[in-house]
């Protein structure tokens, strides 16, 4: 039997170096420095007055700009009050409006000499104060709900966000190839999801591996399946526009590959950990159960999550074309003409190969778990299991030798 007092320092450690690493990448210098923004400074300020006059209405849209008079709340210009403007270009999806007493967030434009303003630009309502107090009341739920796992939990996420903001994202920027950023990424944060949620145990390194097989069959399938689709990167919205903005040289294609599978991941983790902790359950009710009989009990842990996973993920991926799907049901195009439009085929394309990759996943994982988690007939030595369900606190279990 393992002690309980051996395997919580060993839980503890991990979570320092997490935190270290987390600290770490938050002070690091970005990987990316934009040359646009070397004359440019970010503030929040209060709007004081507003000026429609120059603003015109066209059915439904606004196009024009709103001259305004706000007082900047922070940085070495604060309580300055300066003239801004607000471009609108006629698209409600990108437009917006203020009225006095609204906080804006500034772009301003500073002069090489002195630092005086140079002009100032609304570039959008200010919604951090909101974004914050939302995000910790997720937290203290979280924490409150889940406690010790939950803080584990809400470190992860914070860990996930670095390393795409800091590593990732930059990275692409940089040039590197989008897929194999991608992957390293991902498989970055699937471990230390992983290990944080579910401990420093052989679970945790079934889960990891078998996510890692699940994701790298759909970065495959993509690769292969991308060409037959005769599709190209600038699908995604807004890569035209990484294009002008004089990265020419990036390969949108890649780029759609790796966004592929970097949705789809979320849900393998998931379905992988869930095999796992299952399995290791399992394992430690039957130690006798042989690696045929525990990789079976996994396969049919695995076919009832699967199930319902890909649904999941279908729903995601519609939700976010609901209103292409009214606008071409709308106009009475037939079914066949709009599984042949370029983005539902994308969509498509997106949402089957990553249900490849949780199908796949769940035998994946169940194969490893069944080399990993047996206890009896094989020899193998006691190992640490799990306490509880997959989707709550998952502790360590000792087993008598």
């Amino acid at each position: 039997m393992i002690p309980a007092k051996n395997r919580f320092p060993k839980e503890r450690v991990f979570v320092g170096i997490v935190l270290i690493l987390s600290a770490g990448l938050l002070v690091l210098p970005d990987f990316y420095q934009s040359p646009y923004s070397t004359q440019e400074e970010r503030y929040s300020a209060e709007v004081l007055e507003v000026d429609n006059s120059l603003i015109q209405q066209f059915g439904i849209v606004k196009a024009g700009s709103q001259r305004m008079k706000v007082r900047i709340l922070e940085g070495p210009h604060a309580g300055r009050e300066v003239a801004a403007s607000n471009d609108l270009i006629g698209k409600m999806e990108s437009d917006k409006m203020f009225r006095p007493g609204d906080r804006a967030f500034l772009v301003v434009s500073i002069g090489s000499a002195g630092g005086e303003i140079l002009g100032a630009s609304a570039y959008d309502h200010d919604r951090l104060p909101v974004e914050g107090l939302l995000l910790v009341l997720f937290a203290v739920l979280l924490i409150g709900f889940s406690g010790w796992s939950g803080a584990k939990a809400l470190l992860s996420f914070f860990f996930a966000v670095l390393v795409m903001w800091k590593v990732l994202f930059p990275g692409i920027l940089q040039g590197f190839d989008p897929i194999w950023v991608a992957l390293g990424g991902v498989s970055l944060i699937a471990g230390v999801t992983l290990f944080l949620v579910a401990g420093v145990t052989r679970t945790a390194w079934v889960a990891w591996l078998g996510s890692l097989l699940g994701i790298l069959l759909t970065a495959s399938l993509a690769l292969v399946l991308f060409p037959a689709f005769r599709l190209h990167g600038a699908i995604q919205p807004f890569s035209e526009t990484l294009l002008y903005s004089g990265f020419d040289n990036l390969n949108l294609g890649r780029l759609f590959v790796s966004a592929i599978f970097l949705g789809a991941s979320g849900a393998v983790i998931d379905v992988a950990i869930d095999v796992a902790a299952a399995m290791a359950e399992v394992s430690a009710k039957r130690p006798d159960l042989s690696r045929f009989e525990l990789t079976r009990s996994g396969f049919r842990v695995g076919r009832a999550m699967v199930s319902t996973m890909v649904t999941t993920l279908l729903m995601a991926y519609v939700s976010g074309s609901i209103a292409l799907l009214l606008v071409l049901l709308s106009k009475g195009i037939p079914a066949v003409h709009i599984l042949n439009l370029n983005f539902i085929a994308a969509e498509i394309l997106r949402t089957v190969v990553g249900s490849f990759g949780l199908v796949t996943v769940a035998p994946f994982t169940a194969v490893v778990g069944g080399f990993f988690l047996v206890k009896g007939g094989k020899n193998h030595a006691p190992i640490p299991a799990y306490r509880g369900s997959p989707a709550g606190s998952i502790q360590d279990r000792s087993q008598p030798g």
